[in-house]
């Protein structure tokens, strides 16, 4: 089973998923989606395993989010992408894949349900 997360070492939570998925026996593909940023393919296909929109994993704090008015429900998805493809730090962190399943996993403890879920 193929198990990634788009991980950013500097975030303590990113950093905790990582750990658990490591306690629960899991050697994830660690992907430091900073440097190497999911393309707008593999974002979509992500989103639709996590039952999300776009918009339900931007990241606000520390972000050009209020610079760029990606809170007006103006702006369209397509340019939300484009604004992540310039800026990935837009994108809210960890994410974590298993197999078919996908979880934004903030707060932390998520890991275990997206874990429990993968297994059944």
């Amino acid at each position: 089973m193929e198990i990634r997360i788009y991980h950013n070492p500097a975030c303590g939570t990113s950093r905790k998923v990582l750990a658990a998925l490591r306690e629960a026996g899991y050697e994830p593909q660690v992907v430091d989606y900073l440097k190497n940023p999911p393309n707008r393919a593999s974002l979509k296909e992500l989103l639709r395993r996590m039952g999300k929109s776009v918009r339900d994993i931007l990241r606000k704090r520390g972000t050009p989010y209020e610079e760029l008015s990606l809170d007006n429900p103006a702006v369209s998805d397509d340019e939300i992408f484009a604004a992540i493809e310039k800026h990935p730090i837009l994108i809210e962190r960890p994410i974590v894949s298993i197999g078919d399943k996908a979880a934004l996993c903030r707060p932390a403890e998520i890991v275990q349900e997206l874990i429990a879920r993968a297994k059944k």
